[in-house]
């Protein structure tokens, strides 16, 4: 199923624009792994893919969605261990889009970031100007170490209907501490409800749409649901001037990962084909789509090791969806053999 679909999708690199980001995201949830050998390594692996840019990721967190504090933990990333990230990528000549996260440390109920709110304005005043601290710790760490791009939240679907507190405040503290472009990651749901899109630089989606309600859906199936979402997508963005970046887009390597695309704790069986196929249906239909300014796969791990045809995690590394990226990012048409090889 893979192979006829590289074979017959060629992406047109004679009609790529420059400005088109190829990324892929980077994350850990470990104090100083950014700063490790292993890290390093498993980046410059990420860098030979063809990626151009690298989402990094750090994250903050509060108690539960209804939380009025927001912290650092052990398990995120000391800024000395950001800051190596950012400065190594930049080695490599990779360009970094700095993303912070608000996760929720008890989210036994089921909720998530998407679900912090409050009723009385009150507590939505405490919650900002704890938001605040935190994301312009980031926006000053992001304008010492020349982060080309960066992100003022993300998945935030209640928060970010807080318009006021976004446009008066949170937009132009950051442009005050940050000279470079933002660009707000909303969740695939989010993203009609914003009214803040003119205040920043990129309209950012993650792009977890639901493709196709089955276990193993053949690719034209997948391709077809994708084509619905960029049909409504475009539609939508008739009437805004600036480009649309999937911030985040990824599935896992197993069945119903074209279904649930968001879901990230599954024990379905592995499926490498459904992963690559939902990449080349991904590539195939956003590539060339006039608003599309680029997308970042979810996500490359910190470790060389990671991945391979035995896992069934979101990473594309040594999986046949590695090898699709790298062909549509480099456009080099001898790695067809070795996906050939993978798949067989």
């Amino acid at each position: 199923m893979v192979l006829s679909c590289i074979e017959i999708f060629t992406p047109a690199y004679a009609q790529e624009e420059l400005s088109f980001q190829k990324g892929i995201c980077y994350a850990t949830w470990q104090k100083e792994r950014y700063l490790s050998t292993y890290s390093d390594k498993s980046l410059e692996m990420l860098a030979q893919t063809g990626a151009e840019w690298v989402e990094i990721v750090t994250t903050y967190y509060q108690q539960k969605f209804n939380s009025l504090k927001i912290f650092p933990t052990d398990n995120t990333p000391s800024d000395k261990s950001i800051i190596h990230v950012i400065n190594k990528a930049h080695q490599l000549g990779l360009k970094v889009m700095l993303k912070p996260h608000v996760d929720l440390i008890d989210n036994s109920d089921g909720l998530w970031r998407g679900d912090i709110g409050f009723q009385d304005e009150a507590d939505w005043q405490a919650w900002f100007s704890q938001y605040r601290n935190f994301i312009l710790h980031y926006a000053n760490l992001a304008e010492r170490t020349n982060v080309e791009l960066f992100c003022i939240g993300t998945e935030l679907c209640f928060a970010s209907m807080q318009a006021e507190f976004w446009q008066e405040d949170i937009i132009p503290r950051i442009r005050n501490a940050y000279s470079g472009k933002l660009i707000y990651a909303a969740n695939w749901n989010e993203y009609k409800k914003i009214s803040f899109w003119d205040d920043i630089d990129y309209i950012g989606i993650d792009a977890y749409f639901p493709l196709a309600n089955k276990k193993n859906p053949e690719y034209e199936e997948i391709k077809a649901g994708w084509r619905k979402w960029a049909s409504e997508i475009t539609d939508w963005h008739r009437g805004i001037n600036k480009p649309i970046i999937l911030t985040e887009i990824g599935y896992r390597s197993s069945e119903f990962s074209a279904a649930k695309p968001w879901e990230y704790n599954s024990d379905a069986n592995i499926d490498l084909e459904v992963q690559a196929a939902c990449y080349i249906a991904a590539l195939d239909v956003f590539y060339n789509q006039s608003w599309c300014g680029g997308m970042y796969w979810w996500y490359w791990k910190t470790s060389p090791y990671s991945g391979g045809l035995n896992n069934r995690d979101f990473t594309p590394q040594g999986k046949p969806a590695e090898i699709v990226l790298n062909y549509w990012y480099t456009g080099n048409i001898s790695s067809l053999t070795h996906a050939e090889a993978k798949i067989i």
